[in-house]
């Protein structure tokens, strides 16, 4: 009687995001195979699942090396922070050489099959009583066999020879385009169970790394191509951004902006572990709002972590102490840490992977950065929404509070910040602009949106001083201020109506 059919166990890969995409981890004692161009990190990919296996599950492997020397296969990771030749010395993981380098025992031309190799594969397994192997570069052999009929017949025996020693296979292959043909031979791709495709395309001049499960045969997955990076010391992470979210129940207590005109304003001050935006055009006082922001933090014994990306550190303590906030003595005082980065020194996915590292081994309860704008230069919408996505699912996972600020790009007014991405997925909306009238340039602060909370709706006169920002009272008789239009002209009781509405709830 043959044994009932139950539905796939999986296979914890251990690298962090992967599992969560692949709904658990690998379909496990099944075959996968890794196809991608140049660069996109499919050695890297199986080496982190076979050390995963190691130093997190206690489960020995075994690399099969098709092109690459075990020496240089050794020293390449090294430079990650892993000791794969103390795994190799202390029989965690075997190596099996099939390189076409002298130390290595080649495969030579001619009319053979792969018999000796998986004698050589079982061997290896038995050696270590190995979970996982890794066949890297597998399609280097494939010239050396005689047609595709040929290929795909020797890759299913070696699927099945694997799959007869009870592991869990990764095998990787080229592709010379990111979304041509999977594999270079168009047959790899049927024999494997599953498929998973590591893509390394140009964006904009940036590269940008994504992975995507293409199929996983009889498991569920995640659809789709999501973010990743390579860094030391975690290797690859992947970013899945759909699949972020509030791990932590929604807080009614209120936190200070820093300015009690702007909490008043905001009906009390902003939601703890809500994300705030405060969009204007440069010298509207973002930075210096921003400092207020960590000012609150500091009063109230709290940690701070302040991301700057278009202001150098001398420049932010400087601003921050006219505005009377004294950032050097909150980092003596443990409460504040200040990361400033060119923007453009890393890809947007890397920034989004330093930001939640920074924010794990501070453990700050606020988070502001200053300016998200100068992320968003030189790359595509698609990948910049990703990129906030993740920011605000972190902070809120985490229970931190966020303030960002974004530059718009007129003097006087910009894009409509109710149609940018980052507007969308704030919890509160602050805009300053400035007011043109007559001959004279003021400035004006409004409250746009405070999601779940009632707020003040009127476009009220501030200005900057020495005790930073000073909020007036509303402006009497303009009009189109929002519209970058501002006239002077009389408020109809229809107006009047419509901020009383709009001040008993947002």
């Amino acid at each position: 009687m043959s044994a009932p059919i139950t539905i796939l166990d999986r296979l914890a890969v251990g690298i962090d995001g992967f599992d969560k995409i692949a709904d658990g981890g690998l379909p496990l004692g099944r075959t996968t195979l890794v196809a991608g161009t140049a660069g996109s990190g499919k050695t890297l990919f199986g080496i982190q699942f076979l050390i995963a296996g190691v130093e997190r599950f206690d489960q020995n492997g075994v690399i099969v090396t098709f092109e690459e020397a075990p020496r240089a296969l050794q020293q390449n990771v090294l430079s990650i922070g892993w000791d794969l030749p103390k795994h190799v010395h202390d029989n965690r993981i075997a190596i099996v050489d099939v390189s076409p380098e002298p130390e290595g025992a080649a495969i030579e031309a001619g009319h053979f099959d792969l018999t000796a190799l998986i004698a050589r594969i079982e061997h290896a397994v038995n050696r270590v009583n190995a979970k996982r192997v890794l066949l890297d570069a597998l399609g280097a052999v494939f010239p050396q066999l005689s047609g595709n009929a040929v290929i795909r017949r020797e890759l299913h025996r070696i699927a099945v020879a694997l799959r007869r020693l009870g592991v869990t296979a990764l095998m990787t292959v080229e592709r010379s385009d990111e979304y041509g043909p999977i594999a270079r031979f168009g047959v790899e791709e049927f024999v494997a169970d599953n498929v998973v495709v590591m893509r390394n395309r140009l964006e904009v001049e940036r590269r940008r790394r994504t992975i995507e499960i293409l199929k996983f045969r009889g498991a569920s997955h995640r659809k789709g191509e999501f973010s990743f990076t390579i860094g030391k010391p975690d290797g690859i992470t992947v970013a899945p951004l759909s699949s972020i979210g509030a791990s932590r129940p929604l807080s009614e207590d209120r936190i200070s902006t820093g300015n009690c005109e702007l909490d008043a304003m905001c009906g009390g001050g902003l939601l703890q572990g809500s994300v705030a935006l405060v969009s204007g055009a440069t010298g509207t006082g973002k930075t210096l709002m921003v400092a207020e922001f960590i000012k609150a933090a500091v009063q109230s014994g709290e940690r701070a972590l302040l991301f700057a990306f278009e202001e150098s550190r001398d420049q932010l303590i400087r601003n921050a102490a006219l505005g009377g906030v004294d950032y050097e003595r909150a980092e003596r005082l443990g409460l504040l840490r200040i990361v400033c980065r060119n923007p453009e020194s890393i890809g947007l996915e890397e920034h989004l992977m330093t930001i939640k590292q920074e924010t794990e081994a501070f453990g700050p309860r606020r988070l502001a950065i200053d300016s998200m704008s100068a992320l968003e230069r030189g790359t595509s919408a698609k990948a910049f929404r990703e990129v906030l996505i993740g920011i605000a699912g972190h902070a809120k996972a985490k229970g931190m509070s966020a303030m960002v600020t974004n530059t718009t790009a007129m003097p006087v007014g910009g894009e409509p910040v109710a149609e940018t991405d980052i507007s969308t997925i704030a919890d509160s909306v602050i805009l300053l602009r400035y007011v043109e009238l007559g001959c004279e340039v003021r400035r004006g602060i409004a409250v746009l949106k405070m999601r779940g909370s009632p707020h003040d709706c009127s476009i009220r006169e501030y200005g900057i001083g020495a005790n930073g920002m000073i909020i007036r009272g509303p402006f009497e008789s303009v009009n189109g201020i929002l519209a970058s239009a501002p006239e002077r002209g009389r408020i109809t009781e229809h107006d009047r109506l419509s901020t009383m509405f709009a001040n008993s709830y947002a």
